[in-house]
This record gives structure tokens, sequence and C-alpha cells, in this order.
């Protein structure tokens, strides 16, 4: 397989904006299904890329999904990812192996906020994208209102490729810009691309918006910029400025955008061709990995079979034949019955099975190489390991995985169902860097912790499906945190005396909240000892004792964070004073001194962004008010508003049924973490008494 021609590709965007459709139509047309599904249900057959229950049931996709097709000459690897916000896990990681992606907006919606994180997610990952204008059959589609959003609200230097011919109800074809000529797709499924001259009454807006192609070009070429600004930018031909375009992309200062409709299967086609046009093949990406060996130095990875194997496992699935493993290879190769190590376990495992996946099926390969995605089978290994073949001790950078926001207690409902409750939550945990599975030490509950409602019921529900276990779920809770508002000074003597050596420290210091404009926002050490009061040995006694009492606040008994501990004074003892002795004295003098530092209770707030007939608007407004929410923006366009809140993720439970009755249905709602804000005083004031209770706080 010829490098130059293959394409690690994903396809994100916000929710039910038509990714999983447009993956179906990618499948069709590259002939890997010959019978086109659909998410909700529309057909008998369900879309291929949601294979769970789940999904088809809900019509969203929970899981990203991995697939591999052949568009003419190019061999494309396609991960369809969720769009929902509960998993954006999935995305992050997804966006962590592939070298391009196709960003899909609605032509309705635009760039909506699920958009605007997936963006954000890319530009972490720094993927070349190139975007597509979905659904231009619904009333109010507009190409190039979308074009400019992307402009104005994702600052990406957007360019058109195909100009609409029709919209709505009248949505034709396309025209291809570069070629000047207009696409029509005929047949049951749109499979024959039929080609013809442009209409003539779009000959006009055509050579314009071709023109302004030539316009955005310039920055790049200096042939292409003299032909523009002598006048002569209508001779510029294609063939002059696909690789302008291609460079320009790869370099991610120019995003090219196409448009069409997956559902009524017009513009998948030339989307296909822009893949391949415009998208990196993986020896035009850089990818690095930390060689453990030379002190964690970042090295240059090359993508070459003959090379050292270095290779991430970066998601994991538990099917019914064991364990399944994604793996991207970035350089060397893999074959079956290979040996691998895995850099963070120093185990050795070997290659039984390698399979490339189509959703859920699989079709068995004798090896892979530098570039590929496939999959292995019964390796164990947590998401985010490295293997490499043992002759470079490397290690691929971690993926970004946030913080969970909510958490259920959990319990079997029947004793009976304890060992497979326990193998389900393992294997979730393991699956998923975003659940998190502790056990409250005091009231001897299991807490799961995640993203959002959504995230933690179809974990739920898939306990029940999957491993036949009903369970009783506790009161949301939420994943409050205490800071501090004012600086205070300490000093903490540690002293116990028994039979033998006793235990002694003396610290002394200030605590004091970090500055907002801080990188580090959880937690800071200072260390401004001079003359040998505390040993050099203790220092990080002191340190880890500050770090054992962030656990634990002593408003509520939640985490604390935006802490500095400055340690400038104390003492030692010759024979009393121990590691162990320098850990307490810091945690007592932190559980000290944390209530004179004017303590307060942090929650978070949630960005929530409403989309509703005009009409409700108000209704909607009052709603969110109503939950303590700041409403920091709304617009109206075609009918529908878009209302923009922050809102603390405790007054949200429950707020689909509300927006579904006010609304008749008509509106919805999508939900992601902002940042954490200050509690009132009366609701920290009802929290401190629950607590102090004895009952669990939600």
């Amino acid at each position: 397989m010829e490098l130059a021609k293959v394409r690690n590709i994903g396809i994100s965007a916000h929710i039910d904006s038509g990714k999983t459709t447009l993956t179906e139509r990618i499948l069709f047309y590259t002939g890997r299904i010959h019978k086109i599904g659909e998410v909700k249900g529309k057909t008998d057959v369900g879309a291929t890329m949601d294979s769970m229950e789940l999904e088809k049931e809900r019509g969203i996709t929970i899981q990203s999904a991995a697939t591999f097709v052949q568009w003419k000459d190019f061999f494309v690897n396609i991960i369809d990812t969720p769009g929902h916000v509960d998993f954006t896990v999935e995305v992050e990681r997804a966006l962590a192996v592939l070298d391009g992606a196709v960003l899909v907006l609605c032509a309705v919606g635009g760039v909506q906020s699920q958009s605007i994180t997936v963006d954000r997610q890319m530009r972490r990952y720094n993927v070349p994208r190139i975007a597509f204008i979905n659904k231009m059959d619904r009333a109010g589609a507009n190409a190039f209102k979308v074009t400019k959003a992307l402009r104005d609200k994702l600052r990406h230097n957007a360019v058109l490729m195909t100009y609409p011919i029709g919209a709505e109800d009248n949505f034709q074809g396309i025209v291809d810009l570069l070629e000047r000529k207009a696409m029509y797709f005929d047949g049951d499924n749109g499979e024959i691309v039929r080609i013809e001259d442009v209409p003539a009454e779009l000959a006009e807006p055509v050579e314009e918006w071709r023109l302004k192609i030539v316009e955005a070009l310039g920055d790049f070429d200096d042939d292409i910029a003299m032909m523009y600004l002598e006048g002569e930018g209508e001779s510029v031909t294609a063939e002059q400025m696909y690789p302008v375009i291609r460079r320009a992309t790869l370099s991610l200062e120019m995003t090219p955008v196409f448009c069409g409709s997956a559902f009524k299967n017009k513009g998948v086609q030339h989307l296909l061709d822009g893949v391949g046009h415009f998208l990196p093949d993986p020896t035009e990406v850089r990818n690095q990995a930390y060689d453990m060996d030379l002190n964690n130095e970042q090295v240059d990875l090359e993508v070459r079979d003959d090379a050292a194997l270095c290779s991430l496992a970066f998601k994991l699935e538990d099917g019914k034949y064991g364990q399944l493993t994604y793996i991207r290879i970035y350089q060397g190769k893999i074959a079956r019955g290979d040996t691998l190590y895995n850099a963070r376990t120093g185990k050795k495992v070997k290659v039984g099975r390698l399979v490339r996946m189509h959703s859920n099926e699989m079709v068995e390969i004798d090896g892979a190489g530098a570039g590929d995605i496939v999959a292995l089978f019964g390796i164990d290994c947590a998401s985010g390991d490295t293997f490499t073949d043992g002759q470079r001790n490397y290690s691929m950078r971690s993926m970004f995985v946030p913080a969970p926001v909510i958490s259920y207690a959990v319990q079997p409902k029947n004793k009976t169902g304890l060992a497979n409750f326990s193998k389900a939550l393992n294997r979730f945990s393991k699956e998923d860097p975003t659940f998190k599975v502790t056990r409250d030490e005091e009231s001897g509950e299991t807490i799961i912790a995640g993203m959002g409602e959504l995230h933690l019921d179809v974990y739920i529900e898939r306990m029940r499906r999957e491993y036949g276990v009903d369970t009783i779920v506790g009161e949301p809770q939420v994943a409050y945190r205490e800071a501090i508002t004012r600086e205070v000074d300490f000093m903490y003597t540690h002293k116990k005396q028994t039979g033998g050596s006793g235990q002694y420290a003396k610290v002394g210091g200030v605590m004091r909240p970090i500055p907002e404009d801080a990188e580090e926002k959880t937690y800071r050490f200072v260390d401004n000892i001079v003359g040998g009061k505390i040993p050099r040995e203790y220092i990080s006694s002191c340190d880890n004792g500050f770090k054992q009492a962030l656990d634990r606040g002593v408003l509520i008994g939640f985490p604390v964070v935006g802490v500095e501990m400055e340690i400038n004074d104390g003492a030692a003892h010759a024979v009393d004073s121990s590691d162990m002795a320098f850990q307490i004295a810091a945690r007592s003098a932190f559980k000290e001194t944390m209530p004179k530092a004017g303590p307060v209770i942090l929650e978070p707030l949630m960005k929530v962004v409403v989309e509703t007939p005009e009409e409700f608007q108000g209704t909607v407004q009052g709603t969110l008010i109503r939950r303590r929410g700041n409403i920091v923006g709304s617009e109206s366009s075609a009918g529908t508003s878009v209302i923009e809140a922050h809102i603390p993720l405790a007054e949200m439970f429950g707020y689909s049924t509300e927006l579904r009755s006010c609304t008749q249905g008509k509106a919805e709602f999508s939900m992601e973490f902002e940042r954490y804000g200050q509690v009132p005083k009366n609701i920290q004031d009802e929290l401190m008494k629950k607590y102090k209770d004895g009952k669990r706080v939600a």
C-alpha cells in the first residue's frame, strides 16, 4: 500500500449534524455496504457505524467506530465520533491518532456549541481539516452564511470549494468551483454522478466565488497572487490551485469548505475527492514520542516499515471474543505472531489475531505497517499504552482527559450480581478514561463519576443489558470543590513521645490562593527554607503532606483547589524527626489553617446552549433563570432562537423533561463544562449543614 495514498480521518461535529449518515453514504459509495441504513430507524437497516443496541434505539453515536474504505486510488481509515459532549473523550482519543478530519456543520444551525468544542480539540492535536456543510435540503439552509460563521466564530480561513445549485427543497446538486463543472447525483441513492456544464444562470456567481478562492490562494503562492493582481485571476487553472490549497490546508492556514446533503445523497462523492486532494497522508504529519532512555526527550517518528516499532493503543472494547485493542502504528510494522512490549508495564505480549475493523465486523489480516490503524485481540493493556518491538524505549504522548463533573452512588439490586457488577465497572473504567470508579471509605458506597447524566445513564443501562445487573442508583452528586479566599500565616508543631524514639516536626509558612492567571490552578508548593531550618530531605515530605490534605476540605469534605503552600520556617530534631513526622505536620497544618483562610465552596458551571423555536424564547429563558442561570448570549435566525447560559450543574438535573414539556418537544439543548464558580452563601450554608448531619452532599 502506497503511503501517499493513505488517509486516516475522523468525522466530527455537533450532535445531530449528520456525521453517522454521512459515514453511511461514504460506505455505500465506496462499495463497503450494499444497502443504506438510517440512524433513527427509518429503514429496517440501522446505521452500520452505530452497532451498539443502545445507539440504534437512541439514534445517537455513543462510541467512536472505525472502518476502512477505498475511494478511487485512495485507502481511507475512517473514525465516526460521537457529537454529544458527554462522550467527548471518544472524540479526543480519535483526534489524537488521526492525521486529518472532516468537520461536519449543519447548513441551518451552522457553527453550534459542540462545533466549537470539536474545533478546540482539533487545534489541540494540530489536525488539518476540511469542512462539509450538510443538510442543504433543509428549510433555512445557507452555505454562504455557514462559511461566514466558520470565519467569524471559529476564526478559520474558510474557502468554499463548491457552489450549491439551489437550496432547501430546490437543492439539486453542486458546482465544483475549481473545475467549473456542475455535478448532479442520479440513481436511487445518488450513486451515478452526472457531470455537466455550469447552468447559465449560475455562471456569474460561480466565477465570482471562484475568484475568491484565487484571492485567498494569493497569500500562499506568488504566481497566483501576481495573476490575481494583474486581473488574470479567471485564467488560474485547477491544476495550479490543487497543490496550493493542499499546502495551506496542511499548515492549518486554510479550511476548504464543501457542501451537500448526505441524507438526500448529494455531494458526498465530491467530499471524498476533497479528502484525497487536501488531507494529509501519514508521512506529512509530524508525530513525536518520548524516549524514556534519553530522559523523556522528544523524538520525531519516521513513517517507515523498516524503523523500530512505535504504536499507540487508543481505544479498548470488550467484544464477544475478548478485549479488542485499536492501535495506530506510527513507525515500524506488526505481523501476526510478533512479540510486542508495553512501554508502561514493561510486559511482553504476543500478537495472536490482527484485524481491520469495519464497525463491529472484522477482517483478518497477516500484518500492517506504518500509518495504519488496526485492532489486536486478547492483549491486556489500558487506553493510551504505547507498544514497541523492544528496540526503543518510546512512549507516546498521553491524551487530554477532562475531569468528571457528576457522580452517582450505585449498588447491585441483588447480592448475586456482585461479581458481574465489579466485572462491568472494571471493564468500563478501563475502556473510558472519563468514567471513574471509587469507593467511599466512610459510607462503603461504590461511586461512579463521569461527564454528565447521559454518560452515566448509558453505562448503567449497558450494565443491565450486557451483564444482567440491575442497579440501585443514588441521587446524582455534583463534583464540588473547596477553595480559600485570603492569605494566612501558619506555624504547626507535631510532637509525639512514645517508648523509644518519638516524632517531631515543625513547619511554618503561608497559605494563600493561587492567582487567577496562574497556569497551575490546583496546587503549588513554594520552598523558601533558608539556613537549613528544615533539612533538605524533609522538604518533599512537607509537599506530600500538603498534597494529601488537598483530598478532603474542611467545609463539605470535597477536594481543595487553587491553594499555594509556602514553607519558610520550621525545625527538626536530630533523632525524632522523620519523613512521616513532617508529612503529618504538613497535613495537620493545612487542616488547622484552612478554616482561617476564608474557605468557600466552588461548583461546576455548565455552558448550556438551547435551540428553540422563537415563539418559546421567553419561556425557555425563564426556565434557565429559575435554575440560577446567567444568560450570556441569544441570537435568532430563520425562526429559531439559540440561547447560551452559564448554569450550575446542580440545577440542571431533570432539565430535559422540563424543556420538552414547555416547548411541546420542539427544543433541544447541549451542555458542557465551562468553569468552577463560587456558590452563593445560602447554598454554601445548606451544603455544610447536610455534611454536618452526615448526609450525602448532592
